[in-house]
C-alpha cells in the first residue's frame, strides 16, 4: 500500500509540475518576441530530451521497433531529437497562434481542399482519419476558420487543469470536443454530428488495447481503434485521411488525401479489419515520409496479440 501511495504521489507531483511548466511557458511566450519563440522551443526540447529519461527511452525503443536495420542508431536518435523539437514547437504554437486567428490563417495552407468539399457535398458528414501527427490541434482550428464545423474525438488529459486550458482554446475556434469516454456518449454524439453533415477528426494511431483489431504497422501487429469504419458503416459518412505537415520555415500544410471508399469483404469483421489496415497503411506512409512529425514517445505496440 505504501509503495502504491508513493507511486500515486509521484504521479500527482509530476502532473502538478507539468501544469506549472505550462503556465510558465505561457507567460514566457507573452514576453518573448515572435522571432525568438522557436529558439525558446529548441531550448525546452533539448532540456526535455536530456532530462526526461522515460520518454526518451520510449522514443528510441519505438524507433528501433519501427525501423530496425532500415535506419542506423544515429539516424534513429536524430529523429527522436527532432521529434522532441517538433513537440516543443507545437506546444509554443498552441499557446500563441490559437489566440491569433489571422496568424493561424497566414501560417497554415490547405492542400487538396477539393477532396473535403466533394466529401461534404454528399451530405453524410466526413470522418477525418488521422494520427497524433504534426501539430494536429491547429488543423481543426484552421478548418474552423474556413467555415467548417469540426469536432475531434479525444482522450481527456490526465491532468484536468491542463485539459481545461486546451479545451478553452478549442472553444475559441468553435472546435467541439467529443471525449472518448463514456463510450456510449461518444458514439451517440459522433453519429449525431456526422448526420448533421459535420466533420469529425479521429486519430487511430495509438495503442487500443484488446478492444480494437490488430493490423500491420511497420511490420508489427498493432492494436488499433475501429471507430472510423464502424461510424462510416452506420452513417455513410465519407472517410477522408488528412495530415498537417510542418514546413522548413515552420509554416504548416494541411494535406487531404482522396476519399477512401469502403471495401466490403466476407464478414463485417473482415471488412473492418481490411479497411482499418488500409487507413493504417496511409498513416505509416506519412510517418515514413515525415518521421519526426509522429509522437514516438507513445508505446504503440504495447498490447500484443493473443497466441493460442
Amino acid at each position: 500500500m505504501k509503495k502504491m501511495d508513493f507511486k500515486q504521489i509521484n504521479k500527482s507531483f509530476g502532473r502538478f509540475m507539468g501544469w506549472i511548466g505550462l503556465l510558465w511557458c505561457s507567460a514566457m511566450i507573452k514576453i518573448i518576441p515572435g522571432r525568438y519563440q522557436y529558439k525558446f522551443a529548441n531550448a525546452i526540447a533539448n532540456l526535455g530530451y536530456n532530462f526526461v529519461a522515460k520518454q526518451k527511452k520510449i522514443a528510441l525503443e519505438s524507433l528501433e521497433i519501427a525501423f530496425g536495420t532500415e535506419k542506423s542508431p544515429a539516424e534513429r536518435e536524430k529523429i527522436a531529437k527532432d521529434c522532441f523539437i517538433y513537440m516543443a514547437k507545437s506546444a509554443i504554437e498552441l499557446m500563441s497562434m490559437m489566440d491569433k486567428p489571422e496568424l493561424l490563417k497566414q501560417r497554415i495552407d490547405i492542400v487538396n481542399k477539393q477532396y473535403l468539399d466533394a466529401a461534404l457535398a454528399k451530405g453524410n458528414g466526413v470522418i477525418l482519419v488521422s494520427a497524433h501527427f504534426g501539430n494536429f490541434p491547429l488543423l481543426l482550428g484552421r478548418l474552423s476558420l474556413e467555415g467548417y464545423t469540426a469536432s475531434g474525438i479525444m482522450r481527456p488529459m490526465r491532468d484536468l487543469r491542463v485539459e481545461k486550458i486546451f479545451l478553452e482554446k478549442r472553444k475559441k475556434y468553435n472546435v467541439k470536443t467529443i471525449y472518448s469516454q463514456p463510450r456510449n456518449t461518444c458514439v451517440d454524439t459522433t453519429i449525431r454530428t456526422l448526420r448533421n453533415n459535420e466533420l469529425v477528426f479521429i486519430p487511430i494511431d495509438q495503442n487500443f488495447g484488446t478492444a480494437g483489431v490488430f493490423v500491420n504497422f511497420f511490420g508489427r501487429q498493432a492494436a488499433t481503434a475501429t471507430g472510423p469504419i464502424i461510424f462510416a458503416q452506420r452513417t455513410k459518412a465519407a472517410l477522408l485521411p488528412c495530415f498537417i505537415v510542418r514546413q522548413d520555415d515552420d509554416t504548416h500544410k494541411i494535406i487531404f488525401e482522396p476519399e477512401l471508399a469502403l471495401e466490403a469483404v466476407g464478414s463485417s469483421e473482415e471488412t473492418i479489419q481490411l479497411n482499418i489496415q488500409r487507413l493504417t497503411d496511409i498513416i505509416e506512409k506519412y510517418i515514413r515520409k515525415y518521421p519526426a512529425e509522429w509522437g514516438w514517445v507513445h508505446r504503440r505496440w504495447k498490447t500484443k496479440p493473443q497466441t493460442l
